[in-house]
């Protein structure tokens, strides 16, 4: 008798592990979607918010997410069960080199969020833990857009900031919704506000519409006079308004701007000499405004780039100086003053873009635009690979360093 209860006991006990082990596994399915040329497209273009986990399996610190970024899909899930609102997803880096090529993936792992669609600047860069990743899902959930109940509140903002201000009848239109979408995106770039009925009515006299107050306290208003219900216009009109065309790039945000994957066209100048600023802003939007995406236009403190100006043999004395930025080499503008010739900025993005200012640091001067006199533009600063960065030159360092393929966060 008490070997068979026992062995009722025993297999009592066996069963209840064996249902545990059930239980446990299926509250902790992970929905991740596995992505690929095929359905990438389809699955982030009918997303909200996705993030996205660029890995590769070689990869430890790839291998260390995994479970992570599984149990934060389990977590989100519970409190946005919407497939389509929240997605979680994955791409083997190795298996589809195209996607990480497409997306400018350089290391491993990197999450990048998406929204309908479109890749945000801005990947992911918190805590690698599921209570931070499931907390920055959350922050993306949050309505960017602040309703007015007074347009007396207007005077209340903040004017150190690009604020966008929308009136319309009614949230439930194309243009409100279209307006809504743009917010979601540029949310990091500028305040949006929206006055709605008859709290609005007053600035609605010829229809719905958006207004961008610049920053300032003086700077006129600015009216979007395209169609509100077309998302493509009022993206382009609203980012021209967000994203300064010329930027500051500073040690925080040099790994982002970077891994936009395009050049950099850079004024070093002293912090209070906003002259030469407001020259280089000028003639940038002058010469260059059609180059806008093929190279990035930036501004750096001499002062706290000293160490990379080093490498170009220029000190904060010599500021202001322009360069440009290739990651594998940085070409020097002849003389600042040279801004004032008509077409010479262009012609030396040009170059950047023909491969002669690389052929001639090599070579020395085209024969055929060899003159007395001519100077060496270009100063070799590392033989690096593309994805390196005068960013990554520390005081200490005598030369770059090279962005290693394994990320350290973990």
């Amino acid at each position: 008798m008490k070997l068979l209860a026992a062995s009722s006991s025993l297999e009592i006990r066996y069963v209840t592990v064996i249902l545990l082990v059930i239980g446990l596994s299926s509250a902790g399915v992970a929905e991740i979607i596995s992505l690929d040329s095929g359905n990438i497209d389809d699955i982030l273009n009918n997303a909200g918010v996705a993030l996205v986990n660029f890995y590769a399996d070689w990869c430890r610190f790839s291998q260390m997410l995994h479970p992570i970024f599984e149990e934060s899909s389990n977590s989100v899930r519970e409190e946005f069960p919407d497939t389509k609102q929240v997605v979680f997803a994955r791409v083997d880096c190795d298996q589809h080199s195209d996607i990480a090529q497409r997306y400018r993936i350089t290391k491993y792992p990197t999450l990048k969020l998406f929204r309908n669609g479109m890749m945000m600047k801005r990947e992911y860069r918190g805590q690698r833990s599921v209570v931070a990743i499931a907390d920055f899902i959350r922050q993306q959930q949050v309505d960017p857009v602040k309703e007015l109940n007074s347009l007396d509140e207007i005077k209340t903002l903040d004017k150190s900031k690009r604020n966008i201000i929308g009136y319309f009848e009614t949230k439930d239109s194309d243009g409100y919704h279209s307006y809504e979408k743009v917010a979601n995106i540029l949310r990091d770039d500028c305040t949006f506000s929206a006055a709605f009925g008859a709290v609005s009515e007053a600035e609605r006299f010829s229809g719905d519409n958006v207004i961008y107050k610049p920053q300032g306290e003086n700077a006129p208003d600015m009216i979007y006079l395209g169609s509100l219900s077309n998302f493509d216009l009022t993206y382009a009109w609203t980012q021209d308004k967000c994203v300064p065309l010329v930027r500051e790039i500073t040690f925080e945000n040099g790994e982002e701007l970077t891994e936009e994957g395009i050049p950099f066209l850079i004024l070093f100048h002293l912090k209070d000499d906003t002259e030469s600023l407001e020259k280089f802003q000028h003639e940038v939007a002058r010469q260059l405004i059609s180059e806008k995406g093929s190279i990035n236009f930036l501004h750096a403190d001499c002062d706290k780039f000293r160490h990379p100006l080093l490498h170009i043999q220029k000190t904060p004395a010599d500021c202001p100086v322009i360069a440009i930025d290739s990651f594998r080499h940085m070409y020097v503008f002849p003389d600042f003053k040279d801004l004032n010739i008509p077409g010479k900025l262009r012609q030396f993005v040009l170059d950047l873009h023909s491969g002669k200012l690389h052929r001639e640091f090599h070579h020395g001067p085209d024969p055929t635009d060899s003159t007395p006199g001519q100077e060496e533009t270009g100063v070799e600063v590392a033989s690096s690979p593309p994805n390196s960065s005068f960013l990554k030159l520390a005081p200490s360092e005598t030369r770059y360093t090279i962005l290693t393929r394994d990320r350290d966060e973990l």
